[in-house]
């Protein structure tokens, strides 16, 4: 039993004519009927009978019709779902997000990616930047978004955005600075994204200054709590001070200090769906 048998054997049992479902089906009425009579020697059944009308489904043949809808519309359905696969156009795509980047997800472009393929959906994962470089090495995720320094090894990456360091502070002395320097900075009691610390410390050592570091965390939105608490000054990058705390920072003067969100992915393993993801950042 194959499905060009299934078709051939519904359009007779709906015309009720061999030369009508012939004509129907763009073929000879001698293959058609040998292709029916092929497909009744296999299921050992008769599936029509002949009356003065033309010719009618036998018990065995109405059951093999319900089957028949139900095979042919499955088969064009998994033809077309492996076709929108290989394009890029159905599936779910798997992101890890760092805290930090909370301002990429979601963006305009996915609401408008979703809107022309509606079978593609997200599965988000939240860590910080070294948790999600972990869940993308091990399969777990397919792309993640991550803020810089982090070891590239192994990873491809695209730069999202190019940001500056700020000072998170509720003492509005510093609030109406432009810009404050380290100098500045190492008279405050400091709270710190720890993945930073070993940047601020070179810098600092470099100028020949020893910071204060009131506060270590693991996350920008922690630091920014905790200094809109008086717990001290937080240093953030600039997007995560816009969102959490757009009234309550100031800009640190120090090019090194400039950091980036980039989406991630492992070299070798790229899907359609991902490619039209990457493409869309």
């Amino acid at each position: 039993m194959n499905l060009k048998q299934l078709r051939y054997f519904l359009a007779v049992a709906e015309e009720k004519q061999i030369t009508a479902a012939a004509k129907r089906l763009f073929i000879a009425q001698p293959p058609l009927s040998y292709q029916l009579k092929q497909l009744e020697k296999e299921l050992g059944v008769a599936l029509f009978t002949r009356t003065a009308y033309g010719i009618e489904l036998t018990d065995a043949g109405k059951e093999l019709q319900n089957y028949a809808e139900r095979i042919l519309t499955l088969a064009q359905t998994a033809k077309d779902q492996v076709n929108k696969t290989a394009k890029g156009e159905l599936g779910t795509i798997k992101i890890g997000s760092a805290s930090s980047s909370v301002g990429e997800l979601p963006s305009d472009k996915f609401k408008q990616l979703t809107r022309f393929y509606p079978d593609i959906s997200f599965d988000v994962y939240e860590k910080n930047t070294f948790g999600v470089l972990d869940k993308l090495r091990s399969g777990t995720i397919d792309l993640g978004i991550v803020r810089t320094p982090f070891n590239h090894n192994g990873i491809q990456s695209k730069t999202l955005t190019n940001e500056r360091m700020t000072l998170v502070t509720t003492e509005q002395k510093l609030l109406e600075k432009q810009t404050v320097n380290l100098k500045e900075l190492s008279k405050q009691p400091l709270i710190i994204y720890r993945r930073f610390e070993n940047i601020f410390n070179e810098s600092f050592a470099h100028q020949g200054l020893k910071p204060y570091y009131a506060v270590k965390c693991d996350d920008s939105r922690t630091a920014i709590l905790w200094a809109q608490q008086e717990m001290g000054a937080a240093l953030v990058p600039e997007s995560i001070a816009n969102l959490y705390a757009p009234k309550q920072f100031v800009l640190v003067k120090h090019a090194s200090w400039e950091t980036h969100l980039q989406l991630v992915w492992l070299k070798e393993k790229v899907s359609p769906l991902m490619k039209r993801i990457i493409d869309i950042f």
